[in-house]
């Protein structure tokens, strides 16, 4: 008797382009395999996002993420899906000072986690290294608007946007990294007629995160959606109360450990 077993493929960048103006596109971050695991049965793509320096590691921004950090928690995520694309975030540093550092560390994300894309930030000023990339084999994910490796510079995360002025910079921007080869681009912290805008204008997929709901696509940080994180953006909607829960959790072990009534008789050996 012979078995056959389901051969699950995984979603690759060009069926991710391809959904522009179609079904929009889900996608959450993730940093371990056990939640990647879960998130891998929803999700178009996933995201290692240098987020995990906040989320994780109790850093006050992206910037002091190393790119060892971001290939390790690449390699769990991998390890723990089958079927959505794996898109590893460039930490900063990784990238901004040429094209060719950028495709060596590309390529080491990429040959050292298996994952089917990298993402890096920046719109007009990166569009040469992302033509470099892309022509090179390193599919690139852009990602304009708020971008948190720069918020020293631009003075916090702040919106942007609010100033109509500034919009055909964003849109330029928008243009630049679509033309170079990005096969989808983040739209972060935007003002929603901008970001509408700027989908409407553009041939490849806008993901959006505190954009708009006409983006082609839509990711959250996955501990934030789940309430895990006690201050809680704007743009997030949380669909999940598992801070209090861990919180009630853990205060109820503590509690019975202190009372022995934990370890019980289901709890041990005889």
């Amino acid at each position: 008797m012979s078995t056959q077993t389901e051969t699950i493929r995984r979603i690759t960048v060009p069926q991710i382009a391809r959904r522009k103006g179609g079904t929009p596109i889900v996608s959450l971050t993730s940093y371990h395999a056990h939640t990647a695991a879960i998130v891998d049965k929803y999700a178009d793509f996933i995201l290692v996002g240098d987020s995990l320096g906040m989320v994780m590691h109790g850093m006050d921004s992206t910037v002091g993420v190393p790119l060892d950090l971001m290939i390790m928690h690449g390699q769990a995520v991998v390890r723990g899906t089958k079927k959505a694309l794996i898109v590893v975030d460039m930490p900063f540093g990784t990238y901004e000072e040429s094209p060719n550092m950028a495709f060596r560390n590309a390529a080491k994300i990429m040959k050292e986690t298996h994952c089917g894309a990298v993402k890096l930030e920046g719109g007009a000023r990166m569009a040469e290294t992302i033509r470099f990339l892309t022509q090179r084999g390193i599919p690139v994910m852009a990602h304009i608007g708020l971008t948190p490796q720069s918020s020293h510079v631009m003075g916090g995360f702040k919106t942007q946007g609010r100033d109509e002025d500034s919009w055909p910079l964003h849109e330029a921007d928008a243009k630049a990294v679509a033309e170079a080869g990005a096969f989808a681009v983040v739209l972060e912290g935007m003002v929603e007629p901008l970001a509408a805008r700027i989908t409407k204008q553009i041939d490849i997929p806008t993901i959006g995160i505190g954009a708009s709901a006409d983006c082609d696509g839509q990711i959250l940080v996955l501990e934030d959606m789940l309430g895990m994180n006690p201050w809680t953006p704007k743009f997030v909607k949380v669909y999940g109360t598992l801070g209090p829960m861990i919180e009630k959790a853990v205060s109820d072990y503590a509690t019975e450990v202190k009372d022995r009534s934990f370890p019980s008789e289901d709890e041990v050996y005889r």
